[in-house]
């Protein structure tokens, strides 16, 4: 019996309910009875027959509203103390057990929302969490983390799993699948944004998708398109939230070997939540916690790809920027890793170290400076390039040497040398801009360069400008090494850091060229919010955006991978064009950062 009709029916009946102990018809009733007494005992017994619930519909309807209800307030107690855990494990495991059940008509809805309600009950409540755990649902969730459906219910899987796992209290219980549940958590993350691409973002008609997949992630709303932009959205989640998972294993400096295996950590380096999930830190997230441990650095250490992600993660806007330079520093002063990383890591944070504060992280510049210079004259065997020693040596001088030289200076002659010496720098800028004008570009980097040597380090802003014009001149030039190094000490200079626009600007178009599209995207949405204007987005920011967004596409790789595979196929049978590209289409992206919907 559907709600209304139940209700209409209880209408002459409402006062006679606890009086002769009439029970209504169906859930929805329960959650409207007024009398706590009533609501409460039969709100227990809904809870403990609802696995035999015969109506499929309803089935779906009931547990569809009790997950909205547990996020709008995951911390109200009510259901969880009369055994909401307890029926979800009931119908998990029923799930489960019964192949032909679950594909009766919408129970195949059930594992989704089943694992959801413990996940959203779980994600702010430890007790909560202890009470699911006492419930038996490890059990079922990793039976279904192994692949028993498919990536939607092992989304929300992951997600509760990593959730009990955050817990003191019930880590153990999930530890205690320690080996199966990391394997499965590093397969899924390495290979999921695969999955959905095969097996739903390349199906390009709607007929030929799984029909309750589509359901869930639009509710019946929107065409192709919206399907696309949430799978994406799901499948950065599923890949993240499968980290974090491993992240607090990692916490625990339990199955350290087992994650770092090089395959994974090459990939590791790449994952990335994207504009789709940027509140999530994904992979660099992961890394860091491995750099914690003297056994993690020491693999995190070995992987050159990981360390040059490390490095370009620490000189872009990205907001997990000071990730990457923790990572860094970690590995640098350890003494068994140092050496493994300083020559490749010291020409990227040698343009950091003018940074006065980063995400609370007071003078993180003289932090920098003192771990590159530790131990310097004291090589202990070890000899450093020509390159490297000379980047030491121009550290030392601007960072100690020159810093005292100018303290002594300015105390004792107060604000007047500054001041000429300001006069100065100006009119070699000025002469600068002239050669540049007249497009003598050798010449205005050298004036750029005298006038760098002879301005204060007391003058930030001028500082700033002047790098950010050296950094033009370079990329002018065809150096985008140099250019991107320039804008990098320009907008560490910058008040705050990372907001001065020409340098973002310039630095975006320098890792264009390099191919770096991550770092250039980021720098280009920097850019347009720093700048302010009017709500209309320049179409060369616009058209950068679009350029990187379609570069950094969630799915790009997997859909270069089918597209091979099938110019493979085509050629083992004679054909030699391909004429379509799979799962290629006009995506009219967000340029803002889309914040997920907390309800999914």
């Amino acid at each position: 019996m559907d709600h209304f009709s139940c209700k209409g029916k209880n209408t002459i009946d409402r006062r006679s309910h606890v009086v002769v102990g009439f029970r209504p018809c169906c859930f929805f009733c329960v959650m409207e009875e007024k009398d706590p007494c009533a609501r409460k005992a039969w709100l227990e017994l809904s809870l403990r027959d609802m696995h035999m619930t015969r109506d499929d519909t309803e089935l779906a309807l009931i547990l569809s509203f009790i997950w909205r209800f547990a996020m709008d307030d995951p911390e109200n107690p009510e259901l969880p103390s009369l055994g909401v855990f307890e029926c979800m494990t009931k119908l998990l495991k029923k799930s489960l057990a019964d192949v032909e059940w679950v594909m009766t008509g919408q129970n195949v809805y059930v594992p989704y929302y089943a694992a959801h309600i413990i996940g959203s009950y779980t994600m702010k409540k430890p007790d909560f969490a202890v009470k699911a755990v006492v419930s038996g649902v490890i059990a079922p969730l990793v039976e279904l983390m192994r692949g028993k459906m498919s990536w939607v219910e092992q989304r929300v899987v992951v997600r509760a799993l990593g959730h009990l796992a955050s817990y003191e209290r019930t880590f153990e219980a999930v530890a205690a699948y320690e080996d199966e549940v990391v394997r499965l958590a590093m397969d899924i993350a390495t290979t999921c944004v695969y999955v959905v691409y095969e097996e739903f973002v390349s199906v390009q008609e709607s007929e030929g998708r799984v029909r309750y997949h589509c359901d869930l992630l639009t509710r019946g709303l929107g065409g192709l398109e919206m399907e696309d932009r949430k799978a994406e959205e799901w499948a950065s989640q599923l890949q993240c939230w499968s980290l974090h998972l491993l992240n607090c294993f990692a916490y625990k400096q339990m199955s350290i070997s087992l994650i770092c295996n090089i395959n994974f950590l090459k990939k590791l380096s790449q994952m990335w939540g994207g504009l789709a999930n940027h509140t999530s830190p994904a992979g660099i997230g992961l890394i860091r916690i491995l750099c914690y441990s003297k056994e993690g650095r020491g693999h995190v250490s070995n992987s050159r790809e990981m360390i040059l992600s490390l490095c370009n993660l620490s000189r872009s806007s990205d907001d997990w920027q000071y990730m990457g330079i923790d990572c860094l520093l970690l590995l640098l002063k350890d003494q068994e890793t140092r050496y493994k990383v300083l020559e490749t890591s010291l020409f990227y944070l040698v343009d950091l170290v003018e940074l006065k504060a980063l995400d609370d992280r007071p003078n993180l510049g003289d932090r920098i400076t003192r771990v590159l210079l530790m131990d310097n004259n004291k090589k202990k065997g070890y000899a450093y390039t020509y390159k490297a020693q000379k980047a030491l040596k121009e550290l030392w001088r601007i960072k100690v040497e020159r810093r005292k030289r100018e303290r002594k200076f300015i105390n004792r002659d107060n604000q007047e040398k500054v001041a000429e010496a300001s006069v100065v720098v100006n009119l070699i800028k000025q002469q600068a801009n002239q050669f540049l004008c007249v497009g003598d570009i050798e010449e205005a980097v050298k004036c750029y360069n005298e006038a760098i040597g002879l301005c204060p380090l007391k003058l930030r802003r001028k500082r700033m400008s002047l790098y950010s014009d050296r950094g033009e001149c370079y990329l002018l030039i065809g150096d985008a090494d140099a250019a991107i190094s320039d804008c990098t000490r320009a907008l560490c200079l910058s008040e705050p850091v990372n907001s001065h626009g020409k340098s973002l600007w310039t630095r975006s178009k320098a890792y264009d060229i390099k191919g770096l599209s991550r770092e250039s995207l980021m720098d280009c949405i920097m850019f347009v919010n720093v700048r302010s204007f009017r709500g209309k987005i320049p179409y060369y920011a616009a058209q950068m955006i679009s350029k990187q967004m379609e570069s950094t596409w969630l799915f790009e790789e997997a859909r270069a991978r089918r597209l091979r595979k099938m110019m493979l196929k085509d050629k083992n049978h004679g054909l030699s064009t391909i004429t379509e590209e799979p799962g290629k289409k006009d995506r009219n992206r967000m340029i803002q950062r889309k914040k997920p919907d907390p309800l999914d």
